[in-house]
């Protein structure tokens, strides 16, 4: 990852602005507000996910014309970004990575399919379908942490 594209205005302001119409708060506060809930509910093993899963969301913030209409910010893939930036880290475990980079997939899938994008549904699907049934539910759980932090 290239520095510049860290060191943009974006980064910065949405570590500590409101990022968009779903977000309460900043990236900042809400990944600090899903934290508090994982602990709140003693769900320990999500802290390290909880502070990483949106930590792409700066290097990849945009205003397309009608966010800057809204002064808001669009943070399109941000969590495969996020599960870049982490995935070689040896004392990351491969659970908080993969907290971090399916925390979208269930909701990635229901907008696909709302959205008609029937392949991009597919290779979400078929994802979904290769994971755990136990890590599922705990990134349901994961899911409603983060749906809590934004509001």
């Amino acid at each position: 990852m290239r520095l510049n594209r860290i060191f943009r205005k974006e980064f910065f302001i949405t570590l500590f602005i409101k990022q968009n119409k779903w977000h309460r708060y900043s990236v900042l506060g809400h990944t600090l507000m899903l934290v508090y809930y994982a602990t709140k509910a003693k769900q320990y093993k999500m802290i390290t996910a909880g502070f990483l899963h949106d930590i792409g969301k700066p290097i990849v913030a945009y205003q397309g014309e009608n966010d800057k209409l809204t002064g808001q910010y669009s943070f399109t893939h941000h969590e495969e970004i996020s599960y870049q930036l982490i995935k070689r880290v040896p004392f990351i475990s491969d659970y908080s990575k993969a907290l971090v980079r399916y925390h979208f997939l269930i909701r990635g899938m229901e907008i696909s399919k709302r959205k008609g994008y029937d392949g991009r549904y597919r290779r979400m699907k078929r994802i979904y379908d290769g994971l755990e049934e136990e890590f599922v539910a705990d990134l349901k759980l994961f899911i409603e942490f983060d749906d809590r932090a934004k509001r």
